[in-house]
């Protein structure tokens, strides 16, 4: 039986506890289960949480020395960490223990060392500190989990399913992960990949004497706009227009353009059952393959797979 040590970090978060905690005893393989889960901490006992309320916890470090895996939850504490825990984890990764973190997890193996000129993700609202602290780590930002054999980390809270479902899936098969799922009440297993659908707004607008033109240009979306046609609608050169348009919105007319037709083509797909020729053609991305490209880069999804997931039809 693959043994699961579940490291909380005081003071935890108790939702990425009870993910693994959730999941992967519900592994099922021919009437047998797939997974020993033990839950630790450095010390033992009352663990406080990020919410106030405490948890008890049995078993201290002694429990990582036997376990396959090693998942280290979400922490409300991103500062230097206890050093007994960055000892035990570069021990444990040097005999070839997996190791895996949800959330704020990341850090502390971004303290152990062990992301040291790897691929990580961890929750996108601390990315920027992340990416100070640990210059060394080559950090994903906007993914839901990162896999790099040994090392896995995933983003916030949800993301920390998709770790575990993808974990239960390297081990048993996507039928065993896709059951647990069910079981769960829970998205079949996503791919890393996937974005995290970090709100990206447009930087935010300074002036208004571009207003009237942004305006009419979102009324025209379908239209194959040009620069010189915003220009002119403005009444002012290329030049001039180009000069205002990034003072106002931090973009150049077309970048801003481009960033209105993904958000209306992801309004379509969310609210229309459209084919996808249709959906680039009224958000002015010409073509079913144009609209692909743009979506996979800006969200990190198909078109199809972005429907099937937020379409609220």
């Amino acid at each position: 039986m693959h043994t699961i040590a579940v490291l909380a970090i005081p003071p935890v978060t108790t939702f990425d506890l009870s993910i693994p905690e959730m999941l992967f005893p519900a592994v099922q393989v021919d009437g047998v289960p797939g997974y020993r889960v033990v839950l630790c901490t450095p010390d033992p006992g009352t663990v406080p949480s990020l919410l106030g309320m405490s948890v008890v916890i049995e078993h201290g470090l002694e429990a990582l020395t036997t376990a396959d895996t090693i998942v280290v939850t979400g922490t409300g504490s991103r500062a230097e960490g206890d050093p007994r825990v960055l000892d035990a984890l570069r021990e444990r990764a040097a005999s070839g223990t997996r190791i895996a973190s949800i959330c704020t997890g990341a850090f502390v193996l971004a303290q152990a060392g062990l992301l040291d000129d790897r691929p990580a993700t961890t929750y996108w609202l601390y990315s920027q500190e992340m990416r100070e602290r640990f210059p060394a780590v080559r950090l994903c930002p906007d993914v839901l989990f990162v896999d790099d054999g040994q090392v896995l980390t995933s983003a916030g809270l949800a993301a920390g399913i998709d770790l575990c479902l993808h974990l239960v899936r390297s081990d048993y098969g996507a039928a065993v992960a896709n059951a647990v799922a069910r079981l769960a009440v829970v998205a079949p297993v996503r791919a890393g990949g996937q974005a995290q659908f970090i709100e990206t707004p447009l930087p935010p607008e300074n002036g208004e004497s571009l207003a009237a033109t942004r305006e009419w240009a979102v009324r025209r979306l379908d239209e194959p706009l040009t620069l010189r046609e915003l220009a002119a609608y403005a009444h002012m050169s290329t030049r001039t227009l180009t000069r205002r348009f990034r003072a106002e919105t931090g973009l150049s007319p077309l970048q801003w353009l481009l960033h209105q037709r993904v958000d209306r083509a992801r309004e379509l797909l969310e609210v229309t059952d459209l084919p996808m020729n249709e959906v680039a053609r009224r958000s002015g991305l010409g073509s079913a393959e144009s609209l692909r490209q743009h979506m996979v880069r800006r969200n990190g999804l198909t078109p199809s797979a972005y429907r099937a997931g937020f379409s609220r039809r």
